[in-house]
C-alpha cells in the first residue's frame, strides 16, 4: 500500500476502498444528510444540546466526531501497510459504531488475520469512587447523566444487531462483556496493534492501560478518547500517571480538543 497521503490525511488507497470507508463513517455518524455537533464548540450549552439531539436521541451508531473516525482510519491503514502485528480493541463502545468501522476497515484493506475486540459492560458506566474521584461521582449521579444519557448503557444484543445490520458480525469480532477490571486482565488477547480507550472515567482508563498496554506492539497506537476532557473526568490524570510511571515519552498527538493518541516507540 502506498504511503502517500490524501487531502484528508488518510494514506492513499483504492477509490473503492475510500468510497466504502467514507460511506461507513458518514452512515455510522449519521452525517449523510445531517451536520454533527462540533466538539470544539465554544458554547458548551449549544454543544450539549446538539450532542443530545444528534446522538442520544438520534440514529447515529457512534458518537465519535468525524475527526476521530479519520484518526482510527489512518491508524488502521498504517498498521496494515506497515505490518504492525496485533488485533484492534475499543474499551467502551456505546452502540458499537467505532468497532464496526474497525471491522469494515480491516475487510476493506484485505487484512483478514486480525480480530476486533469489543469491550464494554453493556450496562453503562461504572460507579466512581466518590472519595477518590468526587468530580466523576458528581457527574455520574447528576440528572443529565442519569436521565438524558442513561449512563451510556447499550445492551450487548443491540450492539450485535448493529454489527449484523452492516454485515460485519462474524468470528473475527469478539465481545468482552463486563467491567474492565474483571474482563481485561484475563482477556485472551495475544497482542494489539491499536487500543482505543473510551471508558470515560479514571479507573476505566487505568484498567485499560494496565491490562492492555504491554500487549501493544511497537509501532502500534494508543488512542485516548477523553484525554482533553477536564470538567467531568480524571481521564487525563490516569493517562499522565501511567505514562510517568512507565517513562513513556512518545508524543501525545491531538486529534481534536478532547481526543489524543500516541504511537508506541519502544
Amino acid at each position: 500500500m502506498s504511503k502517500e497521503i490524501d487531502k484528508e490525511g488518510h494514506p492513499k488507497s483504492s477509490n473503492s476502498t475510500m468510497l466504502y470507508l467514507n460511506l461507513m463513517k458518514r452512515s455510522l455518524t449519521n452525517t449523510l444528510f445531517e451536520v454533527e455537533p462540533d466538539p470544539d464548540e465554544d458554547n458548551e450549552l449549544r454543544y450539549v444540546n446538539g450532542f443530545v439531539r444528534h446522538y442520544i436521541r438520534g440514529t447515529a451508531i457512534s458518537m465519535l466526531p468525524s475527526a476521530r473516525f479519520d484518526n482510527v482510519w489512518k491508524c488502521i491503514s498504517e498498521v496494515v501497510s506497515q505490518n504492525i502485528p496485533g488485533d484492534l480493541i475499543e474499551t467502551g463502545v456505546w452502540r458499537g459504531g467505532c468497532t464496526i468501522f474497525m471491522r469494515a476497515a480491516l475487510e476493506a484493506f484485505g487484512s483478514r488475520d486480525r480480530l476486533v475486540w469489543v469491550a464494554d459492560s453493556f450496562e453503562g458506566l461504572p460507579e466512581p469512587d466518590a472519595q477518590r474521584f468526587p468530580l466523576e461521582a458528581k457527574v455520574h449521579h447528576g440528572s443529565v447523566m442519569k436521565n438524558v444519557y442513561g449512563h451510556f448503557a447499550v445492551s450487548l444484543d443491540d450492539v450485535k444487531r448493529n454489527f449484523d445490520a452492516y454485515g460485519l458480525l462474524d468470528d473475527r469480532v469478539r465481545f468482552l462483556k463486563g467491567w474492565f477490571k474483571d474482563t481485561l486482565p484475563q482477556a485472551p488477547i495475544k497482542n494489539l496493534a491499536i487500543m482505543r480507550l473510551d471508558g470515560d472515567y479514571y479507573e476505566s482508563t487505568m484498567d485499560g492501560l494496565n491490562s492492555l498496554y504491554d500487549k501493544l506492539s511497537v509501532g502500534g497506537f494508543a488512542i485516548i478518547d477523553d484525554y482533553g476532557e477536564d470538567t467531568w473526568t480524571y481521564c487525563r490524570r490516569a493517562v499522565d500517571e501511567f505514562r510517568d510511571k512507565r517513562s513513556i515519552t512518545d508524543e501525545l498527538i491531538r486529534v481534536d480538543s478532547k481526543c489524543y493518541y500516541w504511537q508506541k516507540g519502544r
